[in-house]
């Protein structure tokens, strides 16, 4: 299966432009927006013109046996009912040394590699926090997705991530030929992303990048494991056994609402999956929460806060459909009920973990 990537934009308004728009996709759009209650806006995704909404199953990346692999890991904030929760918290705030880092949205390109897009980001969230703002790099979403897996793309589980970068280390990498959202473009990394930025459905806007099926983005097969380091890499990050970065503890998990705020707070963000629904390829803005549709498959992202807004919870989730997509790059979800199963059970390194090189 390959990760839901998908990008969409505000409702088509004249007459002209929602004759391009799909019956399926219409009737799902007004009936959301037409709901009392319903707490997100519905846009019109021109991705699906001509097909079912059901046509994005085939880009859900997250493996079904990803849940029980997660509930197997250590859990050392249960039965924590002591620890004191503000209403809101962003990790970018909090820790505003590693704010660059934090606030890194990727692109996973047209690859079923989710659930080492949000393991990458959110250990590298995590090996910033850790150091004090000391080590501040976007470890390789390359390393971790090709040479964890032998098909990255086909997709795979959120402790994979976390039990490669503690056992075998991940070198720096950020996005395809040298191109950073956020940071010092000029610090070229070890292995950055191969595949190409992709405009993930939705209108097109200000995004710049070709559409997922488009010439210049088509669909993706997983490249080998990278052996060395990108030509051009600076000389801090040119020796691909060298730049390798690795924690102590092994992977850990956590469940529901307080045990994940527990484990945000005290060590950063954290990587989970949630169930996609056919209504979720219309996402446009606020917080989302299941209003219609069947199921399509499991996505991985990384959570990275919290909120409330008119009395109601969400978490903050960073998407890797590159910064053009939702709300900056992010969405919001509601909270405390698991909605979509987002609660079910996150992966991290402990946040008593020691990070260094591995070599």
């Amino acid at each position: 299966m390959k990760c839901v990537a998908l990008v969409f934009a505000a409702m088509v308004a004249s007459a002209a432009a929602s004759k391009m728009v799909n019956d399926p996709d219409r009737r799902i759009v007004d009936e959301i927006n037409g709901s009392p209650g319903v707490l997100w806006k519905a846009g019109y995704s021109k991705r699906f013109n001509d097909m079912p909404l059901s046509a994005f199953k085939s880009l859900c990346g997250v493996k079904p046996d990803s849940w029980g692999m997660v509930q197997a890991l250590p859990r050392p904030y249960k039965n924590i009912v002591d620890y004191t929760i503000p209403d809101s918290f962003d990790s970018e705030t909090n820790w505003k040394e590693c704010a660059h880092i934090i606030g890194d949205i990727r692109d996973q390109s047209m690859c079923g590699c989710c659930w080492a897009f949000g393991g990458a980001s959110a250990a590298s969230d995590r090996l910033c926090i850790s150091t004090k703002g000391k080590i501040a790099v976007p470890l390789s979403a390359q390393d971790v997705c090709f040479c964890s897996s032998f098909d990255g793309c086909g997709g795979g589980q959120i402790s994979t991530p976390w039990d490669f970068i503690g056992s075998t280390g991940a070198v720096t990498g950020g996005q395809v030929n040298n191109t950073y959202p956020t940071g010092d473009a000029s610090e070229k990394f070890c292995s950055d992303f191969s595949l190409p930025h992709c405009h993930h459905h939705g209108p097109q806007g200000n995004d710049p990048y070709p559409a997922e099926g488009a010439p210049g983005c088509p669909q993706q097969s997983s490249p080998q494991c990278p052996r060395k380091c990108d030509a051009g890499a600076s000389p801090d990050h040119s020796d691909f056994k060298s730049d390798k970065y690795t924690f102590t503890g092994g992977t850990q998990s956590a469940s529901g609402e307080q045990e994940i705020q527990q484990a945000i707070m005290a060590g950063g963000p954290v990587e989970t999956a949630f169930t996609v629904y056919t209504d979720f390829a219309n996402y446009v803005s606020g917080i989302y929460h299941h209003v219609s549709g069947s199921v399509e498959g499991g996505h991985a992202v990384r959570i990275v806060g919290w909120g409330v807004e008119n009395g109601n919870k969400y978490w903050k989730v960073a998407n890797s459909w590159n910064p053009y997509w939702g709300e900056k790059g992010y969405f919001r979800i509601k909270r405390g009920n698991s909605e979509c199963g987002i609660e079910d059970g996150v992966t991290f390194s402990g946040a008593d973990a020691t990070w260094s090189k591995k070599n």
